[in-house]
């Protein structure tokens, strides 16, 4: 068993409150935790509006299919004109990994 995470830190364009933020992330996260295998959750920068970071974890049966996920759901957010994409962080382990 192969596990993988994706932490996407990104800079909202024309948002001024916290509702505006909600309006645009939701959609991402239900859209990213539509596909098999993968959970999303905000999990920081939350109380600033132009700010949000983003968690994905994936679980698969092989290093190639962990790595498969993690470019889609990198490129499902990337390609969004409304995000400004600051940074990623990836991390893939085994099940033997300690």
């Amino acid at each position: 068993m192969f596990t993988g995470t994706l932490t996407l830190d990104l800079l909202l364009g024309d948002v001024h409150s916290l509702k505006e933020k909600r309006g645009l992330i939701r959609p991402v996260l239900a859209e990213l935790s539509r596909r098999p295998a993968v959970a999303a959750a905000e999990v920081g920068a939350q109380d600033l509006h132009r700010r949000a970071i983003l968690g994905v974890a994936v679980v698969a049966g092989s290093h190639q299919r962990v790595v498969e996920l993690l470019d889609d759901c990198e490129g499902a957010v990337a390609w969004r004109p409304e995000f400004e994409l600051l940074s990623v962080r990836r991390r893939v382990r085994s099940d033997e990994d300690d």
